[in-house]
């Protein structure tokens, strides 16, 4: 299989020339099998590439290979696409594998946050990317209570508490220039900082000689929180949601907290459930479409191989198992594989049909896991009431998923 990545900057001529090459290269691989795939590989790359003049603007991703499909047939594949984001990586890898890294990485959102949440306990160190919140370091503090007496006493016990407040800013402010700070490029590697904690800690570091001056240029926001630790990193990111209002993760609190309002209202404005949801979606009702990233349900398009009946289920990993989802319940007769896809992939592909939007979540914010827990990966807010108990149920044929099985 073999992986071909092109940036913009780069010649089509060139990288002819370079697979021209990797043909005599691997014309030379002893075993006779490896040898023809290698160089039907590199063939197929080459005529591929006669279909362009130039690189395209955001730079090109072809791959090419024989694959093995599900039913353990040999496939030949060629994917080329340009990319929807800039690419500046040179690749070309031949292994038994596709190399996606490069292409997830284009994926992944541009807006990365720090988050810097500091109390008279110990500073937590966090970023917030796309849809991915991660802690990247944490440490205690011991600082001195105020002390009570007077005399020289206090004024000893003073300093020495000044003394730790201080060396536990400068401590934050190293630590913060580490997480922070790229060593290659000597830049920020966030696009903002969120600086948090109770007390005045926050904006005495914020304002300290020792926080790196590339550092506080990155300062979006200082926010009071009740709480030090991950629950004042949470409420940083919630006290923080306009500056972040791009951020995937707010995106998809937001998203997820209009639905389960309209759950907690009773408003009958919501779906849920994959039979509810494909009723709903076919009556047009369905105004915003919410699926979990991670769904694992197949559509079946499967025919009934003595009366040609045609009949659509959607089963998950266990149902796949059970071979009586495959055969007709009344006449015991087999019912033929017309058409499989990933139930995400033809969402994908047919959404707009149903006048909808369609919009993926994950399961790393509270919301989107209980979305995921409680109301199995699929929903939607609806345009208008509707009262899904009002309609009759499914026959067995027909039934597209059943939670009890």
């Amino acid at each position: 299989m073999i992986s071909l990545i092109v940036p913009p900057c780069d010649k089509i001529s060139r990288v002819t020339k370079k697979l021209g090459d990797e043909f005599g290269t691997a014309s030379n691989i002893k075993r006779r099998a490896n040898r023809q795939s290698v160089l039907g590989a590199i063939t197929s790359a080459q005529q591929r590439l006669k279909l362009y003049n130039k690189i395209p603007p955001n730079g090109l991703v072809l791959y090419t290979g024989t694959i093995m499909t599900e039913d353990g047939k040999e496939k030949k594949v060629t994917i080329d696409f340009e990319p929807f984001r800039l690419i500046n990586v040179s690749l070309y890898l031949c292994d038994n594998k596709f190399h996606t890294e490069v292409v997830n990485e284009i994926l992944e959102s541009d807006d990365k946050f720090g988050f810097i949440v500091m109390d008279g306990n110990g500073t937590l160190f966090g970023t917030l990317s796309g849809n991915s919140r991660e802690v990247l370091h944490k440490f205690s503090v011991n600082l001195p209570n105020n002390h009570g007496r007077g005399g020289q006493s206090a004024l000893r016990f003073a300093r020495l508490r000044m003394e730790k407040r201080h060396n536990y800013v400068r401590k934050t402010a190293e630590l913060a220039t580490q997480f922070f700070i790229n060593p290659a490029t000597n830049q920020p590697n966030v696009s903002g900082l969120i600086l948090a904690g109770l007390a005045d800690f926050k904006t005495e570091l914020s304002q300290s000689d020792m926080f790196d001056p590339r550092l506080q240029a990155k300062i979006r926001n200082v926010v009071s929180v009740s709480s030090g630790g991950e629950n004042g990193f949470n409420q940083a990111i919630e006290m923080s949601s306009e500056i972040l209002k791009n951020v995937k993760f707010i995106q998809e609190k937001r998203l997820m907290g209009k639905y389960f309002e309209e759950i907690n209202k009773d408003s009958g404005k919501y779906v849920f459930g994959v039979d509810d949801t494909l009723k709903a979606l076919e009556m047009g009702a369905v105004d915003v479409l919410i699926v979990w990233e991670d769904l694992d349900i197949t559509r079946y398009v499967l025919r009934n191989s003595i009366t040609g009946e045609v009949v659509i289920k959607h089963l998950n990993k266990e149902q796949e198992a059970n071979m009586s989802n495959f055969r007709d319940s009344a006449s015991s007769a087999d019912m033929e594989v017309q058409d499989k896809m990933p139930l995400l992939e033809w969402f994908a592909n047919e959404y707009k049909q149903f006048g909808c939007s369609l919009e993926f979540v994950t399961n790393k914010s509270e919301e989107g896991f209980e979305f995921c827990r409680g109301f199995g990966g699929i929903g939607g807010i609806l345009r208008y009431q509707l009262d899904m108990r009002s309609f009759d149920e499914l026959s067995d044929d027909e039934q597209v998923y059943d939670d009890s099985e």
